[in-house]
């Protein structure tokens, strides 16, 4: 039986377990353990290990990885089994705290990440000096992920967070206001993002407060990315595909939020 510090407990388990199960019709009864199967994804996001690499007490990793793939598989535009689980513990912990299912306040950030040399999609962000990929995420004033996509380096921080909120825009459709850096200064996305969601974008510039400070409020959004490096997997990029570098990106956050339950 494994034990690792990557794994969840059976009773966290059940409250993800029926949008996992809802992945595949079963015709006959499963001979492997969802629970199993999971635990050894986290294990893979935790370790940063290859799927052939995989400890010999969970199953076999193309069973792991056929899973993965089925969790990872689009269902719509932008949605994933994956992406519907972080939705779902979102919501849960919002209301936890006793706020409403969707935010009306989002901070918007992207991290530049440097590819691996097994990678088939990359570009050059000049301002960081990287070449790999860009996530860009928004998240509420907890921390929370209500909306992330990931594209290749050369993306500008504002055609990405444009790209972000449009596919997102029923997580987003309750947003106000967005919260952002110099990087996504200028009239014209401002009036897009007011445009596409009726939102305004406030602009903090931290040459504005003439000293070194924390910028107000943007520190969470700096915080949430924090939270993703406990995962090796996305020390660098290291899928082929950029979709699966964001379904990467979204199970660090499940198996984060999954763990507060």
């Amino acid at each position: 039986m494994h034990d690792y510090p990557s794994d969840i407990t059976r009773e966290q388990f059940k409250i993800i377990r029926p949008v996992l199960e809802s992945a595949k019709k079963i015709t006959k009864p499963r001979k492997k353990d969802l629970f199993d199967i999971f635990c050894a994804v986290l294990y893979l996001l935790k370790s940063g290990c290859q799927w052939r690499m995989l400890p010999s007490d969970f199953p076999k990793f193309g069973i792991v990885y056929y899973y993965y793939s089925i969790w990872s598989r689009e269902v719509e535009k932008g949605k994933t089994i994956l992406s519907e689980i972080l939705k779902k513990l979102v919501t849960m912990q919002r209301n936890d705290d006793l706020r409403k299912d969707k935010t009306t306040f989002g901070i918007i950030d992207s991290q530049s990440v440097q590819n691996a040399d097994t990678t088939e999609e990359k570009g050059y962000d000049g301002g960081k000096k990287i070449s790999g990929i860009k996530r860009h995420a928004v998240v509420d004033t907890m921390g929370l992920p209500h909306a992330l996509i990931v594209t290749t380096a050369n993306v500008t921080d504002r055609n990405g967070a444009i790209e972000m909120i449009t596919l997102n825009l029923d997580n987003l459709l309750n947003v106000k206001n967005y919260l952002v850096d110099g990087g996504y200064t200028g009239e014209n996305f401002a009036n897009a993002v007011k445009r596409i969601c009726g939102a305004d974008v406030e602009v903090v510039k931290r040459n504005e407060l003439h000293k070194f400070v924390v910028l107000p409020k943007r520190w969470v959004v700096e915080r949430s990315f924090g939270w993703i490096d406990k995962a090796r997997r996305l020390w660098k990029n290291c899928e082929r595909k950029i979709h699966n570098s964001c379904q990467m990106l979204i199970l660090a956050f499940i198996s984060i939020l999954i763990k507060r339950f």
